[in-house]
């Protein structure tokens, strides 16, 4: 493999943290068969460890309580048993197992635990930089997406419709865009 090859391949040794600022972690579920609802979380916290042999791990955690959306008396519900029980189970975590570069695009294998519950999911997107600000800090951009069933993580609320079908499909989208700065 060429120097160029192995530079497609794999992100640059340090350890990389989200900027708090320029990073978001949303959801999106079809609403009532019909729409999609979106939602996201205030405060949450990524960290891209990588060695010097181009080993990767990517570990987050999100303040369940600082879900975002668009009623209050909807955020309550969410923050309720019913859904993420925010008071018992006040984190939703993900740890990797394997981070994959190709070029621009990476896959993600990890696990991921939402209200006591956790399973393997695998997350695709891209991964851009290293670029330098204009403050001489080095930056990578990340993208992941995946779909979960909400029903194998505890958040099983539903209602049926009149005329079929439920108000909330059990797929979710979520969808983390993180702006990384390398601190070591």
């Amino acid at each position: 493999m060429s120097a160029i090859d192995a530079a497609a391949t794999t992100i640059p040794a340090g350890t990389y943290k989200d900027d708090g600022v320029h990073s978001a972690a949303t959801f999106a579920v079809k609403h009532m068969v019909v729409s999609t609802f979106r939602g996201r979380f205030e405060d949450f916290s990524a960290e891209l460890v990588v060695d010097d042999a181009g080993n990767a791990v990517l570990n987050g955690t999100v303040k369940a309580d600082t879900i975002v959306v668009k009623d209050e008396n909807l955020a309550a519900h969410l923050k309720s048993p019913e859904f993420f029980d925010t008071e018992a189970h006040p984190e939703i975590k993900f740890e990797s197992l394997k981070v994959v570069r190709n070029g621009d695009d990476v896959t993600v294998e990890g696990n991921l635990t939402i209200k006591g519950n956790t399973h393997p999911v695998t997350g695709t997107g891209t991964i851009t930089g290293p670029a330098e600000d204009p403050f001489g800090n080095t930056k990578l951009g990340l993208t992941l997406e995946t779909t979960i069933d909400r029903t194998q993580y505890g958040l099983n609320w539903n209602a049926p419709l009149p005329k079929g079908g439920f108000a909330l499909s059990d797929d979710v989208k979520l969808t983390v865009e993180l702006e990384l700065a390398k601190v070591a």
